[in-house]
């Protein structure tokens, strides 16, 4: 399954790039996200709790931060399993500057095994588009913070 798109923060890329790399502020943002406990330079332990249709679990795995270019782009990788299944997933964002304020272009692939893809199936597209706008929308909450 495959998510690409673009989200405009309202704050320059340095401090766009301060936040995608703030084990906290990740944790607050990704929806899901339980538990992010640093295992590392840019590794981490998660617990993400999902639920696609009416297939709901938990999920014990890693992710790590890869391919960093500071401050132009990342890639993420979300490896876990649970009860319902299995998740890989991976997202690239680069970061551009405009006038002030920072266009994330995101593109995600995702593979999801199990209960969770069965029942879900056809549901994970739109799911994926929606934990991706949550995410951004939760990232502009916590620049008005600062």
């Amino acid at each position: 399954m495959k998510v690409e798109g673009t989200y405009t923060l309202p704050a320059p890329r340095d401090k766009v790039w301060a936040l995608l790399n703030d084990p906290g502020v990740l944790a607050r943002a990704t929806p899901g996200v339980k538990k992010l406990e640093p295992q590392g330079d840019d590794m981490f332990k998660a617990t993400i709790e999902l639920g696609i249709g009416p297939v709901k679990g938990a999920y014990d795995g890693k992710v790590s931060i890869t391919d960093k270019v500071p401050p132009e782009r990342m890639t993420l990788r979300v490896e876990g399993g649970g009860k319902p299944g299995t998740i890989r997933a991976t997202g690239e964002l680069r970061l551009e500057e405009s006038e002030g304020k920072t266009v994330v272009n995101y593109t995600g692939d995702a593979q999801i095994t199990g209960l969770i893809a069965s029942v879900g199936h056809r549901l994970i597209g739109g799911v994926a588009k929606q934990m991706a706008s949550e995410f951004f929308k939760a990232l502009e909450r916590e620049l008005q913070k600062r």
